[in-house]
């Protein structure tokens, strides 16, 4: 009932994007039965149901990244404070979160099966004049209704699912690093205290200037009456007995048993990133891309050149496969790399925030890039083998194509609207402090002219070694 609440009182921009969530379910389970109407229609050819079941893995997969960003921006999911207290808690939330999406997919799938109905003739009587058609719906078949049921159930489950894997509540990771082992208070063996960063004394004032550099030496120094110079905050210093100033609320001597670390010991990371670079990925992607291209290459090389009117073997898709997964794997550490590329040779203000934004949101857009890099790659593959005469699917086959292009465009704009309502505080703070709002969207022009500068290029080499085995 929280869900269905949820849902009925979201915004007009929510409503849409789970609207178009229901229509990717909807075309993906429309496809499914087609498969299954297919392999109905002609149980001597196992083989072929089996390679267009296979060929519906993408809009599968396209639908359910769709969804998966889709429950990542809704606001009536997000946690919030004080929602613990009433039973809303981030696994509360996460549940909800599912059940949404579960329920949109579930719209999708009931709206695919309308739709077959309709057009195989169940509703209305009239079987369909087209043999191309009524070979895929089974015209004059009985549909198994377990194999119906379970076609239809696929994406919402997995919908649903890959949702509560990734909005899942995660243990809080430690966000500084802790200091060497050692003898604590009273001689008790364990973590010594971390040693404070450079922002810890600019957020109290605490700069204190020790003659010697240590804090063991300075606190013996004033037990036995040295010098120790004044805080730069405390304007009452009082004099002490041999003429050097010492503040009036030091600290007193440490205990003989506590060793101080001196302030002299070399500098260790106390402060590590919260997430770690997105160039880490940069060469997994890169070795999954070359996999992908040398199995499309040594498939088309032993099966030759696919001609018009059949699709391409199994080969073929799992090297497709494999470079759609290289691109968005690289597709994070790429756009790093922009970011980084953007500020490199004495940068600007406008170009020094907009790399900066680019290294923060690259988590973000990076993957979505990826993938819509591998889409289009894929698309100019499509247009070149085939010279325009299309898969052998037709009607489906373009309606695969359009499902997948559709979700991937939709997801990467969700993503782009995600990250800017996580960085709102951010270009607020910029707008209070008199920048103006040209220059703002000036450096959003400049970030997506060098990710259209870096991921082009990209895209049209990948599609033309792809191309190459297949046009041979």
């Amino acid at each position: 009932m929280l869900a269905l609440r949820l849902t009925r009182t979201a915004h007009l921009a929510v409503h849409l994007r789970r609207l178009l969530v229901a229509l990717a379910s909807a075309g993906t389970g429309f496809l499914l039965l087609c498969a299954l109407g297919h392999a109905l229609s002609h149980p001597d050819v196992p083989g072929a149901s089996a390679l267009r079941l296979a060929w519906c893995a993408a809009p599968l997969a396209a639908a359910v990244y769709l969804a998966v960003a889709v429950a990542r921006t809704d606001p009536g999911t997000r946690p919030r404070s004080g929602l613990s207290a009433i039973g809303l808690g981030p696994g509360r939330l996460m549940a909800v979160s599912a059940t949404t999406t579960a329920l949109s997919a579930a719209l999708g799938s009931v709206a695919a099966l309308l739709a077959f109905l309709y057009l195989r003739g169940s509703l209305t009587g009239r079987p369909p004049s087209d043999r191309v058609a009524a070979d895929a719906l089974a015209v004059g078949q009985s549909l198994p209704a377990p194999a119906v049921l379970t076609l239809l159930v696929l994406v919402p489950a997995l919908a649903s699912a890959a949702v509560a894997h990734t909005l899942r509540p995660r243990d809080p990771r430690p966000t500084t690093a802790t200091a060497p082992r050692g003898y604590g208070r009273f001689g008790a063996y364990g973590w010594g205290k971390a040693r404070e960063t450079f922002g810890a004394y600019g957020r109290f004032g605490a700069r204190v200037a020790v003659t010697a550099g240590s804090r063991a030496a300075g606190a013996a120094r004033v037990g036995a009456g040295g010098a120790l110079q004044t805080q730069a905050s405390d304007p009452r210093p009082s004099p002490s007995a041999d003429g050097a100033t010492q503040t009036l609320d030091a600290a007193p001597p440490a205990p003989a048993d506590t060793p101080q670390t001196p302030d002299t010991a070399p500098d260790t990371p106390t402060e590590p990133t919260p997430r770690p670079h997105n160039t880490t990925a940069l060469p997994w992607g890169i070795a999954v891309l070359t996999a992908g291209l040398t199995v499309e290459t040594y498939t088309g090389n032993a099966t030759g050149a696919p001609t018009p009117g059949t699709a391409p073997s199994a080969g073929v898709l799992i090297g497709w496969a494999l470079t759609a997964l290289g691109l968005a794997l690289a597709g994070p550490g790429l756009t790093h790399l922009c970011g980084r590329l953007l500020q490199a040779a004495r940068p600007g203000a406008l170009r020094l925030l907009a790399g900066r934004v680019l290294m923060e949101e690259s988590h973000r857009i990076g993957r979505p890039l990826g993938v819509v890099a591998a889409v289009a790659a894929a698309a100019y593959v499509t247009a070149t083998v085939y010279d325009g005469d299309g898969p052998a699917f037709g009607p489906l086959g373009t309606l695969g194509a359009v499902l997948v292009a559709g979700c991937t465009v939709a997801t990467l704009l969700t993503a782009a609207v995600e990250a800017r309502h996580a960085r709102a505080d951010t270009t607020g703070a910029l707008l209070r402090l008199g920048a103006p709002p040209a220059t703002l969207r000036a450096a959003a022009a400049v970030r997506a002219a060098a990710l259209l500068a870096l991921f082009g290029p990209l895209v049209l080499v990948v599609a033309v070694l792809a191309a190459l085995p297949l046009d041979s």
